[in-house]
């Protein structure tokens, strides 16, 4: 038989035998091999966080998380937040893990102690890494795995005119703007916790038939590498996509919509041109104008469907800005001018809304250029 079946085989002989050793000696705890890896972990790791156990045990997101959520179901580890930034959670052993922690290393270590009886364990060792770290190259991650996701809304019938979406939140911006209350997908604070593509897809396949279509929004999701290869995914599920953007990136916009990735896209129109730097919170040298005026004449030659929108802040914009604004975009499909919400996230503080007889005001005079205007979270 050829060496390479042989080898194959044995592969597979490996795996179903330690399977059938764990699964019997694991019985009497409730768990399999899997949970026992990360409660080893744990043990030898207290107060590890999700993401950081996600690395170290080399499993998507999604497999860390269910085999978490059925350890905390059966009492084996808590999940608590951390004192310090509520945005982290650390992971413990309970009193329950330590009372067979010991039984769990002499199971781990018997079934090693026979698989490596009459070999060279250092020898053995060195050659099953060198084989791990080649079956990463023959099964290497998606493009998608690049991307950083930071947030999901699992439902929403706001963001997609017309459609039952979800809302993925892409982590990273060019822009900062100082109203932008996602404060923590603009400057991406220390051991935050990612959402993995893995499991925005899962949520995608038990969604299928209720939900249509995904909103991608940010940060600003052109800067993400891997987008193109996930919204490939997203749509071999079957599902719209609507891109949100800043504008900045007209070529890749372009390219995104001519592959027919793209079913509707929503860009934000920050201020007035010669306002642009002060209200997307960046310096004025170097700042490519241009690149916002590519974008604007692209989506006005109805190439995909899409809106412009402004989100309304007293300390930036002004009636005449707005006016200012809609000769610009004069002849859009759709235009939306959104009042500010302060969310207590926002970049910087101070800033008001303008109330809903302004922003009635407001509208009247944009409607003079663009008759499809209308108002977005009027309170």
């Amino acid at each position: 038989m050829n060496n390479q079946n042989n080898f194959l085989i044995n592969i597979s002989v490996l795996y179903r035998y330690t399977q059938k050793y764990f699964d019997r000696h694991l019985a009497p705890y409730g768990i399999g091999s899997g949970q026992m890896i990360f409660l080893l972990l744990i043990n030898e790791h207290e107060g590890i966080t999700m993401q950081q156990l996600t690395v170290l045990a080399d499993f998507d997101k999604g497999t860390t998380t269910k085999n978490l959520q059925r350890l905390v179901e059966q009492d084996y580890i808590v999940i608590q937040t951390d004192e310090n930034d509520k945005r982290v959670r650390r992971l413990y052993t309970t009193r329950k893990t330590r009372d067979i922690i010991n039984s769990l290393y002499e199971i781990r270590n018997e079934c090693c102690n026979q698989l490596m009886n009459g070999l060279d364990n250092e020898d053995v060792e060195s050659k099953v890494q060198q084989l791990t770290e080649n079956a990463h190259d023959i099964a290497p991650e998606e493009g998608y795995s690049q991307m950083r996701i930071g947030g999901l809304q699992k439902l929403t019938l706001l963001d997609y005119p017309g459609h039952v979406s979800c809302t993925v939140f892409t982590a990273g911006c060019n822009m900062k703007c100082p109203f932008c209350h996602n404060r923590d997908l603009v400057f991406i604070p220390e051991n935050f916790e990612f959402c993995s593509p893995e499991s925005i897809f899962e949520l995608l396949r038990k969604r299928q038939g209720t939900l249509d279509a995904v909103a991608i929004t940010g940060g600003e999701p052109l800067l993400q590498p891997g987008l193109k290869d996930f919204i490939k995914e997203v749509r071999r599920l079957g599902f719209k996509v609507k891109l949100d953007t800043n504008g900045y990136y007209p070529d890749r916009l372009k390219e995104f919509v001519d592959e027919g990735l793209i079913d509707y896209v929503a860009m934000d129109i920050k201020a007035p041109l010669p306002k642009y730097p002060v209200t997307v919170g960046l310096p004025e040298a170097g700042f490519r104008s241009d690149e916002i005026r590519k974008s604007i004449r692209y989506l006005l030659s109805g190439a995909v469907d899409y809106e412009f929108r402004t989100t309304v802040v007293r300390e930036f914009h002004t009636k005449e800005d707005l006016v200012t604004i809609a000769k610009m975009i004069k002849g859009c499909k759709h235009y939306y001018l959104q009042q500010f919400v302060d969310s207590g996230r926002c970049i910087e503080q101070g800033f008001t809304a303008y109330d809903r007889d302004e922003m009635y005001e407001m509208k009247e005079a944009v409607a003079k250029y663009i008759p499809e205007v209308e108002l977005r979270g009027i309170s």
